[in-house]
């Protein structure tokens, strides 16, 4: 186990460092910061001091020197829009996205095995073609189409809920409700499909001929036994909410790390973005090793 683990972690530092030179190298190209920050009646020398004050009248290849070796002393160095440590501000943005994320998987995996799971147990009935269509039409709505939809509808029409913010339990909804859409439709066809293969195997028929009841044949003896493709795709679905929800936090004005990303971008503050895609990424690796823990759980011979 150990021995994955490490692997696993190598590899992954592997690409943590392929991913932070070429999100170095490229926001490089996004323009310079001094045209931005500074008026455009600013002169030469003051756009010269501005670059100098950033480390940015250096070349290229010196200034990624410097930052790889304020990174292995863990100085992600300063936002020049903030005048704050770049860590400080992808931290504070950083806890939105995790709260939004988690409340969302909490509710999506809950909901998605249990909709599965009892739509693999009628397969065929009603209650199977209803939660399959519903599924299917979550899974391919965009996300950017619905949030836009649930504004115009929820909020300029009915005025039920705000646009933006995140000041009440009411602001929390339609981003949360968003959010839960896409990865609800696409773990309840994975549920149903794994189930239905567990369903059909030798020791539920066992169980089901002792007359065990039906709930601890769904939820006992075929769940277990079903959830390695499941967690997979939870653990998908997790990392892309992680990831920023770039989408949905920017038409929501969520101050989460997607949003901050966008902004960092458009504001050429390179130091956040790489900030926020280093902790995002850390973040990733972190969820997708406690995945393979969690496969190593529920089947023992992955353990060997």
């Amino acid at each position: 186990m150990w021995t994955f683990i490490r692997q696993r972690s190598i590899a992954s530092l592997i690409s943590l460092v392929g991913l932070v030179v070429a999100v170095f190298f490229l926001s490089r190209l996004t323009g310079d910061p001094a045209a931005l920050y500074l008026p455009s009646e600013a002169s030469e020398e003051m756009r010269q001091q501005f670059r100098e004050v950033h480390g940015l009248n250096d070349p290229v290849l010196v200034q990624f020197g410097r930052y790889v070796w304020d990174l292995l002393h863990l100085d992600f160095g300063d936002s020049i829009r903030k005048a704050r440590p770049a860590f400080d501000v992808v931290a504070e943005a950083f806890v939105w996205t995790l709260q939004l994320a988690l409340i969302t998987m909490v509710l999506v995996t809950v909901a998605a095995i249990v909709v599965g799971s009892l739509a693999a147990f009628r397969a065929g009935g009603f209650f199977d073609r209803v939660a399959s269509l519903t599924s299917l039409i979550g899974a391919s709505a965009p996300d950017f189409w619905v949030a836009i939809v649930a504004i115009v509808v929820f909020s300029v029409g009915l005025g039920w809920l705000p646009t933006s913010g995140t000041g009440t339990v009411w602001h929390w909804v339609m981003p949360v409700a968003v959010l839960f859409i896409r990865p609800f439709g696409l773990i309840v066809q994975v549920v149903r499909g794994s189930m239905l293969t567990a369903l059909s195997s030798a020791y539920v028929k066992t169980a089901r001929a002792k007359g065990v009841k039906s709930r601890p044949i769904i939820f006992v003896h075929a769940l277990r036994n079903a959830m390695l493709p499941v967690i997979t795709v939870i653990g998908d679905q997790a990392a892309a909410l992680l990831n920023g929800a770039v989408v949905i936090e920017f038409i929501f004005g969520f101050p989460g790390v997607g949003k901050l990303m966008i902004d960092a971008i458009l504001q050429r503050d390179f130091n956040v973005v790489l900030a926020a895609i280093m902790i995002t990424a850390l973040a990733i690796f972190i969820m997708n090793l406690l995945i393979d823990l969690a496969y190593a759980a529920l089947d023992p011979r992955i353990r060997h």
